[in-house]
């Protein structure tokens, strides 16, 4: 049955959407998508490798040697407001008493630690002690328009750190990170992903700062930004599956998650994109197991790749023996994560598995973070890969998939790098190698009513789901997302 009325179908005409591909999405709100088949959790020797000090060395230096002639590009999501970084705080804010929990004593308690201090004091005449201020105050200064506004900005410039000289926000952490890591000929390239409002604060914020850094590193940065694809947006449906419409009748369109965000990966042009996302940061002077570890994964990438594209060659050419097809089977089975469908697979199978986009995922020791982590995954082609899931891709009323799921030792952090080219050097395009069938439903509101809301296969999950994974250990050290403002209290 159409769900569209021909009023509809002009409107998404003179929006400019495909109505084919409109339908086929809204098709998903009557079937729902389907839960990801985990086969095995992926563990240390079953689909994680570990680095030696001796491999790890290997590779830093490797990638070191490579850079001088690759093009390397860091690409930041950064389009997050950071709203829900303090949950707790508008909480506070919006009960009619002035109790505070025990979250707000801690706010309070360690005010001064926190690197928007200093910003805060002049909205009290620059009283140095907070114990003398406002507790409502305090928190309205800290979220609202009138204050600092943190509660209507997005992440990336809000102040993260404090050091003894200066504070520094995301962004800033990110600039350092990229100088130390990914500086190819004295030009560091970082491609910010942000929301159309928040451009030009992103802009006014690099242009403060980044003669600093470009002095403190000697490297010149170039920077540039792209927001979601207005045509990714999805459409919103009422609670019985019809289309949504707003209080003037017309359809609604949703943004559609970090998935849409394949399409600006796409226009990415570059040997390695490091994937990173904007509130995972650290503090200078903690920051060289990061960098140890981007260099390796970089150099791991760079080294399968060479190898791959050296037997892609010799498969395309037929210039091949029995025992170097046998090689091939084995180096894809090994270091790629590749599973054939059968022990003696085709020559064709071989370039068609080989002859794709291909990521080093960094992966974090379980420690009961929210999100995603590595698995084994048995898709609807009966084909076995490594692939990141989330929680909500599973269907935790299977005894066995549960059961699964709750033996994970790893933890996704969003920490990945990239290499998109084929090997005749030219670009893949990534919207050939999406899982369209790894969405995800849930229900908001809008002016005040309940809608279902539909995200896209996720950035690192269904959108990269046909590439070559490699999931590589890496120490927590490495890892430190903000996602509420007192992780910002972590040492």
């Amino acid at each position: 049955m159409e769900p569209f009325t021909p009023q509809d179908l002009d409107f998404l005409h003179k929006r400019g959407n495909n109505l084919s591909d409109v339908r086929k999405q809204f098709s998903f709100f009557y079937h729902g998508f389907p839960f990801a088949h985990l086969n095995r959790i992926a563990t240390v020797n079953d689909g994680i490798a570990t680095l030696t000090f001796s491999q790890l060395e290997f590779f830093k230096h490797y990638y070191l040697s490579q850079i001088s002639t690759k093009q390397i590009v860091k690409f930041v999501p950064a389009s997050g407001a950071a709203s829900r970084m303090f949950k707790d705080l508008f909480d506070f804010l919006n009960q009619d008493q002035s109790i505070p929990n025990e979250k707000i004593k801690m706010l309070y308690q360690n005010l001064k630690n926190f690197a928007f201090f200093s910003d805060l004091k002049p909205f009290f005449d620059n009283q140095e002690d907070p114990t003398q201020w406002d507790l409502k105050m305090i928190v309205s200064n800290i979220l609202l328009e009138q204050g600092l506004n943190y509660g209507n900005l997005p992440k990336g410039v809000l102040k993260f750190h404090k050091y003894p000289d200066e504070n520094r926000t995301a962004l800033e952490e990110h600039l350092v990170e990229a100088a130390l890591y990914a500086n190819c000929n004295g030009i560091c390239k970082i491609h910010f992903t942000v929301s159309p409002q928040h451009k030009s604060i992103f802009e006014q914020l690099v242009s403060s700062v980044k003669e600093k850094y470009e002095k403190k590193f000697s490297v010149t940065f170039e920077i540039s930004y792209s927001i979601q694809d207005p045509s990714t947006d999805t459409l919103a449906s009422e609670v019985d599956n019809t289309p949504f419409r707003d209080n003037d009748g017309n359809l609604l369109f949703r943004p559609g998650g970090h998935g849409a965000l394949i399409n600006n990966l796409n226009l990415i042009e570059a040997d390695l994109v490091f994937v990173k996302n904007i509130d995972n940061v650290i503090t200078e002077e903690k920051i060289q197991p990061t960098i140890d570890y981007k260099q390796a994964c970089g150099g791991l990438l760079l080294f399968l790749q060479k190898q791959s594209f050296e037997y892609l060659l010799k498969l395309k050419n037929l210039d091949i023996t029995i025992q170097e097809i046998s090689d091939i089977i084995e180096f894809a089975q090994k270091h790629l994560q590749i599973q054939f469908s059968s022990p003696n697979p085709s020559i064709d199978e071989l370039i068609v598995k080989l002859n794709r986009p291909i990521r080093v995922c960094g992966m974090v020791k379980n420690e009961g973070e929210p999100g995603g982590g590595p698995f084994w995954v048995t898709n609807h082609k009966n084909e076995t890969s490594c692939q990141i899931i989330e929680s909500s891709q599973i269907d935790l009323q299977n005894p066995q998939q549960k059961s699964i799921m709750a033996q994970a030792t790893h933890f996704n952090p969003v920490d990945m790098v990239c290499g998109f080219k084929d090997y005749n050097g030219d670009f893949f395009n990534l919207k050939n190698f999406v899982d369209e069938q790894t969405g995800f439903i849930s229900e908001k509101s809008y002016e005040g009513r309940i809608l279902k809301a539909m995200e896209l296969p996720g950035l690192w999950n269904g959108a990269m789901a046909d590439w070559i994974t490699i999931f590589v250990e890496v120490p927590l050290a490495t890892f430190n997302p903000v996602k509420t403002i007192f992780d910002l209290l972590r040492r």
